[in-house]
């Protein structure tokens, strides 16, 4: 099935997805190939350990956050970015409040029908 966003997302009027435990999201474009996601936290926010078969690019826009991907663990801050290869755990706790952008390939069909928020916070 072919599945995409609107051309232009504009998110100043897009309400914020509450996923529970001071982590909130706006879907900023997908398609079946790729999906973007504006992710933001709030200071001791916790992306709970998890893994999918996704390749996941994300860019720190503003905050302090300490990733662990595969036992390996970086502070990252605004104008960092990280690689997370398929299938390595991974999670994040958030140092300073702050927002990512999140891409993954492909689409996270889990994320459009509402499955895959349980690793943020306490939202299943």
């Amino acid at each position: 099935m072919k599945r995409n966003s609107e051309k232009y997302i504009l998110t100043e009027n897009m309400d914020w997805e509450d996923l529970g435990g001071g982590v909130s999201r706006k879907f900023l474009g997908y398609d079946n190939q790729i999906m973007m996601v504006l992710v933001k936290f709030e200071k001791g926010a916790l992306g709970s350990p998890h893994q999918h078969f996704h390749t996941q690019a994300t860019y720190c826009v503003s905050g302090k956050f300490e990733f662990e991907i595969d036992g390996v663990k970086q502070i990252v801050q605004g104008g960092d970015g990280v690689y997370i290869e398929p299938n390595l755990l991974h999670s994040a706790v958030c140092l300073e409040q702050g927002m990512l952008i999140d891409t993954f390939s492909p689409v996270r069909e889990d994320f459009l029908s509402g499955e895959g928020v349980s690793y943020f916070g306490d939202k299943d």
